[in-house]
């Protein structure tokens, strides 16, 4: 929903009913973002925490849906309120929405814009919490994403793009989230981690991910919800430049797939799964806001330079002594400012607007605009959401006590465990016969480490 659209009919739009429907598609599509960003973050955890990182996604589904209908689509796309913040009573339960009404200026109905915009709303929040992991009582989650959401990603994403947002005014491109949902989200971690500090055993413990196939799992999923994240975004399909931002969106993915396995070779000598997970999800993250602006081989600079740059910034935070659990600072943070400011250089000007980059003749203009909007959004983020999570820390308290943490956070916050180990090390395995190459058969009973 960038500045320059144009729309799709000179007049009185009437509703288009393969529109209608292909919004509602992709919105499902986005909605199955979470649920994979919960499996992704939930394999890449240890045992103990399984189930607590598939709830703080799960509990977003929840929280913000409701907070969404009650007042968040007219904080963030009501009328605009000094350049800062929309409000519209018409929109405040979703209540004075007619069923056939459409959204301004396009062949759908409002209400399809409200659930697809919810699904944004849904995720931004929990791509926060892979920076938390192990470590965070689930009721001050709960609470943290409320207050949140409420005063940080309903005014950026009214920033970004309500009509009269003061970064869409300004010019600021951002197709489908660069700055208002991965900068947003990723500057979030960084403020609350700085205030929580680190899990115990932080540099000195493996933590190791426990289950490498759920990682790639939820991987996947996130890369084909992605294409109604993206192609949805231009909310209509009736001139093409929905169909250039789903082929980008592939084209960086694999890009940025190549370039962070090409660096982790040089670097460490393998080819890790986790590494083709990561990277696919920093090419994700980087086309994000550049797709619909720049062409695909564009697409295939900016998928490897995110790869590259994204494994190279993971290492940070043992560096700086930061504890990004699951490395959201280092692929949401820093993937959506190189891909925020990269349509300052590979914008071709014939896709979404006529706004063209440094390298197709553009000057800086559309850069120096891009910056703006990265570091507007990263430093309201940032600070706000330390605040946030500075209060709750010190009235409710944002962590588990130490013995919790080292216990494992699924058995205190949740009750449960995400695996029966109860029958691993039962009794004796029954005696069989050696195989015939005379090597004897391995035992059956060996103990399970959780």
């Amino acid at each position: 929903m960038p500045p320059g659209i144009t729309t799709l009919a000179a007049d009185a739009p009437e509703l288009s009913a393969a529109n209608t429907g292909f919004m509602l598609i992709c919105s499902a599509l986005v909605m199955l973002m979470t649920p994979g960003l919960a499996f992704f973050y939930g394999g890449m955890v240890r045992v103990k925490s399984t189930l607590n990182m598939l709830m703080m996604s799960f509990i977003s589904l929840g929280i913000v849906t409701i907070l969404w209908v009650l007042y968040g689509f007219s904080l963030a796309f009501g009328t605009d309120v000094g350049s800062v913040i929309g409000w519209s009573s018409d929109f405040v339960g979703l209540s004075g929405i007619g069923v056939t009404e459409l959204w301004d200026g396009y062949t759908i109905p409002t209400y399809v814009f409200a659930v697809f915009q919810l699904m944004f709303a849904v995720l931004t929040p929990a791509l926060i919490s892979g920076a938390l992991a192990d470590r965070v009582k689930f009721t001050s989650w709960a609470l943290f994403i409320t207050l949140w959401v409420t005063v940080v990603y309903f005014p950026v994403a009214h920033w970004v793009w309500g009509a009269g947002g003061w970064l869409y005014e300004l010019g600021v491109i951002d197709f489908a989230g660069g700055t208002a949902v991965h900068i947003n989200a990723g500057a979030a971690a960084l403020g609350v981690i700085l205030v929580i500090g680190k899990r115990v055993g932080f540099k000195k413990d493996p933590m190791r991910p426990h289950s490498l196939p759920l990682v790639m799992l939820g991987a996947a999923l996130l890369w084909f919800g992605w294409f109604g994240f993206n192609a949805g975004s231009w909310l209509g399909n009736d001139d093409g430049v929905g169909a250039v931002m789903f082929v980008n969106t592939q084209v960086a993915t694999g890009a940025a797939v190549l370039g962070w396995l090409a660096y982790e070779k040089i670097r460490h000598g393998s080819f890790t799964t986790l590494g083709a997970a990561s990277g696919a999800v920093a090419g994700l993250v980087a086309i994000t806001p550049a797709g619909g602006s720049v062409s695909p081989l564009g697409a295939i600079a900016v998928g490897v330079i995110a790869g590259v740059l994204c494994a190279m910034a993971v290492g940070l935070k043992y560096k700086l002594g930061y504890d990004d659990s699951l490395d959201v600072v280092g692929v949401h943070l820093v993937g959506g400012v190189i891909g925020s400011l990269l349509v300052g250089f590979f914008a071709t000007g014939g896709v979404q607007s006529d706004a063209k980059g440094l390298f197709y003749g553009g000057g800086l203009d559309q850069l120096g605009k891009q910056a703006v909007g990265v570091f507007a959004v990263l430093a309201y983020s940032l600070v706000v959401s330390a605040v946030l999570a500075f209060i709750l820390d010190r009235t409710i308290g944002m962590r588990v006590s130490e013995d919790d943490e080292i216990s494992g956070i699924d058995q205190v916050e949740h009750a449960e465990t995400a695996y029966d180990f109860s029958g691993a090390g039962g009794g004796s395995a029954p005696r069989t016969s050696a195989p015939a190459t005379g090597t004897a058969a391995a035992p059956t009973n060996k103990k399970v480490d959780a």
